[in-house]
């Protein structure tokens, strides 16, 4: 199998108060945004993301996601500075051990946003006695 690529599928119930959130609040712009569909593509550099209303295949109370989505950034500082006081914050901007700066918020949906870049290398990149973390 050769993966070329992923995009997330976000469903929502309320479609228009997405697109705004991360088009007015994140700076993506839509590709594509069907009201009749429920349906939008949304797009920032070479990341995209697509939200569409549930359907009547599957139940749908409110939105459920056990995971989170993570973007790499050039300026995870401008990010934090840019966006901690426009969405609800998981938590602050920090340096992580294995050589990480992050931070994390919440969409509005309640999705899990989570921004970051390296500061050196990982800890992962260090020899170990169990050999390669490549390796699984």
């Amino acid at each position: 199998m050769t993966l070329i690529d992923v995009s997330p599928v976000l469903r929502t119930a309320d479609l228009n108060g997405s697109v705004a959130f991360y088009t007015t609040i994140l700076g993506f712009r839509y590709d594509n945004l069907c009201q009749k569909w429920g349906w939008a593509t949304l797009r920032c550099g070479g990341v995209v993301v697509m939200l569409a209303r549930p359907n009547a295949h599957e139940p749908f109370e409110k939105p459920r996601f056990t995971g989170s989505l993570y973007f790499k950034t050039e300026n995870v500082d401008a990010e934090w500075e840019r966006l901690h006081e426009k969405a609800r914050v998981r938590y602050p901007i920090e340096d992580f051990d294995y050589g990480m700066r992050k931070f994390a918020i919440y969409d509005n949906n309640g999705y899990l946003l989570q921004f970051g870049q390296e500061t050196r290398a990982s800890r992962w990149d260090e020899p170990t006695p169990y050999g390669s973390m490549d390796a699984a």
